[in-house]
């Protein structure tokens, strides 16, 4: 079945703005993990610290509205696809690209929901001090979901919805670059593909290194520990006699 030729391009579109700029601004920030609980808090009460017109229209106006309408006609282009992978005279390169993109597409989809659901609306609905903060998410990240608890469960979750993610988004420049028309020749297309390996094993790495920093913090500043006492010493004037 032919797709809406507008639809289409507006999906496309917003795979990479906002959608994918998004993404790579939501693991940079996150990798403030890396510094320790202050520098993370930091970052979050940042953007709660923004007036409440400016907060709600970047998050409902620039992300969330184009990120839900990306998923729900990728997950309608997905389900329309006829995948010929399988046929081995159809192996190509183009081929494996487009299925893994369709799956890792559907993968992603269930983890935004799921992510989505127990971060943005549950701080919605709790409040941020008890969801969303660098101890939260230690504690979260290293148990399980209900009654299913094995350790660091929540962790692989994590893991497989953050490379299909980076997947997606990867394979994603490549093909908007050939959908609109930027990538033409053969060569253009093979540079722009080494380009999207590169931001796959760039932003999964980034994305790997912020989960871990919620359990270890090597960029965190040492200081005095918190609560303790400082002792400031002060200089002893002698009177002139």
């Amino acid at each position: 079945m032919r797709e809406n030729y507008l639809l289409h391009k507006l999906h496309s579109l917003t795979g990479i703005i906002p959608v994918g700029f998004y993404l790579c601004q939501h693991l940079t920030l996150n990798s403030f993990a890396l510094a320790g609980p202050k520098a993370y808090d930091g970052v979050i009460h940042f953007f709660e610290g923004l007036p409440p017109q400016l907060l709600y229209a970047l998050k409902y106006g620039v992300v969330w509205l184009p990120l839900i309408f990306h998923a729900v006609y990728g997950v309608i282009i997905a389900t329309r696809a006829d995948s010929n992978y399988s046929k081995a005279a159809y192996k190509f390169r183009e081929n494996r690209y487009y299925v893994l993109q369709r799956w890792s597409g559907i993968v992603a989809f269930l983890f935004l929901v799921y992510h989505m659901t127990s971060t943005s609306i549950a701080a919605s609905i709790k409040g941020v001090e008890s969801t969303i903060l660098y101890d939260n998410w230690a504690e979260k990240l290293s148990g399980g979901i209900g009654p299913i608890q094995i350790p660091f469960l929540v962790f692989a979750i994590y893991v497989v919805g953050l490379v299909a993610s980076t997947y997606h988004f990867s394979y994603g420049i490549w093909n908007f670059c050939i959908r609109w028309g930027i990538t033409i020749s053969e060569s253009a297309q093979n540079a722009t593909a080494k380009v999207a390996q590169v931001a796959f094993v760039g932003l999964t790495a980034l994305g790997i290194l912020s989960l871990v920093g919620f359990f270890w913090s090597p960029l965190e500043k040492k200081g005095a520990p918190e609560g303790a006492e400082v002792r400031i010493s002060t200089p002893i004037t002698v009177a002139q006699r």
